[in-house]
């Protein structure tokens, strides 16, 4: 059988190889994005006790009220970005950084404290 792009020069054959690579590529990440924002979080897991120990002293120095999950895993690319792993608690300290942008969100990890997706966090 006779490939569709036989007939074309190996330089051109391979950037057309090239491209659709690239653009499976871009799927795929756009697919792995997808599957983050709408896969289910199970339950609340159950916390090991230095994390419970943490979420003790979160409600203590801010209120029950403030503490947030984290629904998955955060790496932080910016300065004051934290890195947080999904099921970890925080408190929020404050719902926007420091331009006012209100999608990232200043929080206390129980030690560090910086910025973290709002998206990725739901009420505790």
């Amino acid at each position: 059988p006779q490939l569709p792009h036989g007939h074309m020069p190996l330089p051109s054959f391979w950037k057309v190889v090239e491209d659709a690579l690239q653009q499976s590529g871009a799927q795929l990440r756009a697919f792995c994005q997808a599957f983050e924002t709408v896969t289910p979080s199970p339950g609340a897991q159950p916390l090991t006790p230095a994390e419970e120990r943490k979420v003790l002293s979160l409600v203590s120095k801010h209120g029950p009220d403030k503490l947030y999950q984290v629904t998955s895993n955060i790496s932080g690319s910016r300065d004051l970005d934290l890195t947080l792993l999904r099921g970890q608690i925080v408190a929020l300290l404050q719902s926007a950084d420091t331009k006012g942008n209100t999608s990232r969100w200043l929080v206390d990890a129980g030690g560090p404290r910086g910025f973290v997706p709002a998206a990725k966090l739901r009420p505790y």
